[in-house]
């Protein structure tokens, strides 16, 4: 058996998966304070954006010593290579964050690169609790939340998005519910393509801007869907496919 101490040795510092708020109303329900305590204990980040980061951390106390704490940038088109000095400090004995854009990290997100990468240098990798737009949207969706699946982004053009729209009908209807984004100023497009592509009985629920003041959550049928005039524009949404249940 192997142990524990050989895998993460004492004298490594620890990765620390640190959850961003949504939004900015509603935080004292979305993160723990034990949370943001060991968030604020950090001088070393890889963040998905600096000055989101920065401000993340003012924001929780407005005396964090923004100047004395380093900040690693990543991307989609990052790579562990760029990051050897950051994976040096924590292999010396610092401990570190990573956090994304909005809400937690490594949940489509450039920080599961991060985490793997820790994985590889047998560094703990600790998840921490906070908010996720994904997991919020469907627990509150009412649709099948035994079996799922997350897609990401779904194809620009328009010959492969409508493939794909139509693949994920197909999985929902074998009681999947499929979960998928769009960017803010595609959301109205990709709402048009799945009430013109999905069947009148499939359901969708938009889950909008969760946590903050402008949060709306509703599912409907795709016929329902049809009837009322929607305003997505600049929100950002999570899209959820499923079908009726009992």
């Amino acid at each position: 058996m192997i142990s524990l101490l050989y895998l993460y040795p004492v004298m490594k510092g620890r990765l620390y998966m640190i959850p961003v708020y949504l939004g900015d109303s509603g935080r004292e329900l979305t993160i723990p304070g034990r949370v943001l305590d060991i968030a604020l204990s950090l001088r070393l980040f890889a963040v998905e954006e600096v000055r989101t980061a920065r401000r993340f951390l003012r924001a929780v106390d407005k005396s964090f010593p923004i100047d004395e704490s380093q900040f690693y940038s990543i991307g989609k088109h990052s790579s562990p290579g760029d990051l050897n000095a950051f994976f040096d400090k924590i292999t010396e004995g610092a401990d570190a964050g990573v956090m994304s854009e909005a809400g937690m990290p490594g949940i489509a997100d450039p920080g599961a690169m991060v985490a793997a990468e820790a994985h590889r240098r047998g560094i703990k990798v600790v998840p921490l609790t906070g908010p996720s737009s994904i997991m919020l949207g469907l627990a509150a969706s009412g649709l099948n939340g035994q079996s799922f699946a997350f897609a990401g982004y779904l194809p620009i053009p328009q010959d492969e998005r409508t493939r794909a729209i139509k693949e994920l009908e197909r999985r929902s209807s074998e009681g999947q519910t499929q979960i998928f984004i769009e960017t803010p100023f595609r959301n109205e497009k990709m709402f048009a393509d799945i009430i013109s592509t999905c069947r009148p009985s499939t359901m969708l629920c938009i889950a909008c801007d969760i946590t903050t003041s402008t949060e709306s959550i509703l599912t409907m049928s795709v016929s329902e869907w049809k009837k009322v005039k929607i305003s997505l524009a600049d929100k950002q949404a999570v899209f959820l496919i499923g079908q009726k249940t009992e």
